[in-house]
């Protein structure tokens, strides 16, 4: 299934507009950077949810706003709106970071590249 058959393309929507953010914040942000970001967000939001106890996440100054952002479109979006769970929230960032892994082929920012227009 593509982001465009997405029944909830506006939480990948979502996800993408924080990275783009976080892209134009900080130049020092790759794609393999915004990946490790994205699998720790992941962990963090499982754990906020009462999840994952046993796993760390890793935040460093360069990830830590992609960790904060998924944290907080989790929380708001989470059995609120259209009955989104946990499991269908990490399946959304899943898809995302496989994104990301496509594009990463293009140059470490090939990501924000493909992203900085539509998003």
């Amino acid at each position: 299934m593509g982001f465009e058959n997405d029944e909830h393309l506006d939480v990948l929507q979502n996800i993408e507009f924080g990275l783009k953010e976080e892209y134009e914040k900080n130049l020092n942000l790759t794609d393999n950077k915004t990946i490790f970001g994205l699998e720790n967000g992941k962990i963090a939001i499982k754990q906020e949810f009462g999840f994952a106890k046993n796993e760390k996440v890793s935040i460093d100054d360069d990830t830590k706003g992609i960790i904060d952002w998924c944290v907080s479109i989790g929380k708001e979006r989470i059995n609120k709106i259209n009955g989104l769970t946990l499991k269908e929230y990490v399946k959304r960032i899943d898809k995302v970071k496989r994104s990301v892994e496509r594009h990463a082929k293009y140059g470490r920012r090939g990501y924000y590249e493909f992203i900085k227009d539509f998003v």
